[in-house]
């Protein structure tokens, strides 16, 4: 049967599709019913018209990928960059797409973001590229902390007609792995379509072989909107606490957190708020701090940045005019300490910066 399933999508041959739905006795699974429709293409462009006149008009397609802007301008990249083999050009975008069902919130939307890598190198090192960036792209994923065993790999089956070899990186989402990120081996199927369509050569000289030659291409896709959907679905926990009170906190990893620290005076009086402000001032410089007024009490303040994914709160009470030392809160533990105030910024800043999280990434 899968051999059947292999061959009818490479096709695609429809009918044998839907005999395979037949023959194995495919039911829904939420009505029970066996009266499929036939299996039918979908399309997944969008199309408008370009032209001043209604009567002179073009046929245009928003683009259903942001990819193609790269190859247009590999050359002048390549050449201005004086850039040799490999290298890779990475941009974001909006992109496209007719989907069938938007469905789960923006796991899947008809305009969404993208963030893509065209990583171009000499034909026949393409492979051996794409296995370098299927496992980097895994390490990055990983090392936000947000557990190894909710990604995995799934291979494709059916490949684009310009594609030799195609995976997608999946993350764990309340409704299942889903696809977060593609990494494809493009072979030199759209600068060689470019060079075709356009009439120009944008070969690459290799002074190392003295050879002209189309570079082969490996890209990776990222879904922002997707990333941002496993990011949250993951951070957002409630807590049952000791004293049996619900905590609601978003444990984002660290460095994501658009807030790094909020600042907290115990009250109004005897110069606390003004000290607090010092803090934020010499912190803000260094990443995004928050001052908090001394308006609720000390709990639903952290309460409130527990819900917004602050990793760390300070704290300045009456002792710390005296000893110059302030109570620095853990988001995810709960766990208070006092320390300097000359310590704060390196005690959090190797935790919160992007820098420090790529560090992490350790691939063989």
């Amino acid at each position: 049967m899968h051999e059947r399933y292999t061959a009818a999508m490479q096709g695609p041959n429809l009918e044998e599709l839907k005999q395979i739905i037949l023959d194995e006795e495919i039911v829904d699974p939420i009505s029970g019913t066996k009266n499929w429709t036939d299996v039918r293409q979908f399309n997944l462009m969008f199309s408008t018209e370009v032209g001043s006149l209604s009567d002179q008009t073009n046929k245009i397609y928003l683009r259903p990928e942001t990819a193609q802007g790269i190859f247009v301008n590999y050359l002048n990249v390549q050449k201005t960059g004086r850039m040799k083999l490999p290298f890779g050009i990475c941009q974001i975008g909006k992109a496209f797409r007719n989907e069938i069902v938007a469905r789960q919130f923006v796991f899947r939307m008809r305009e969404f973001e993208q963030m893509e890598m065209q990583f171009f190198c000499q034909p026949g090192t393409e492979m051996k590229w794409f296995e370098y960036w299927k496992k980097h792209r895994l390490a990055w994923h990983e090392a936000l902390g947000m557990g190894n065993d909710n990604y995995r790999f799934h291979d494709h089956e059916k490949l684009a007609h310009y594609a030799n070899a195609a995976t997608d990186i999946e993350f764990k989402m309340p409704f299942g792995f889903k696809e977060v990120e593609g990494i494809h081996s493009r072979t030199n199927f759209d600068l060689s379509q470019h060079e075709k369509y356009s009439g120009r050569q944008i070969k690459y000289f290799d002074p190392d072989c003295n050879e002209n030659y189309t570079p082969y291409d490996v890209e990776t896709s990222i879904g922002v909107d997707r990333m941002f959907l496993s990011v949250m679905c993951h951070s957002y926990t409630e807590e049952q606490l000791e004293n049996g009170e619900t905590r609601v906190v978003l444990k984002l990893p660290e460095a994501l957190a658009p807030v790094k620290c909020a600042v907290f005076p115990l009250d109004k009086k005897d110069g606390l708020p003004e000290l607090a402000q010092q803090i934020v001032d010499d912190l803000k410089f260094h990443f995004n701090t928050h001052y908090g007024d001394p308006k609720d009490s000390i709990g639903k303040r952290y309460r409130r940045q527990d819900a917004v994914g602050t990793p760390f709160c300070v704290t300045v009470d009456h002792d710390t005019p005296n000893d110059h030392k302030v109570t620095l809160r853990y988001r995810d533990t709960m766990k208070q300490e006092r320390v300097d105030i000359d310590d704060l910024r390196k005690i959090m800043e190797d935790r919160v910066s992007i820098t420090s999280l790529l560090k992490k990434i350790n691939v063989d």
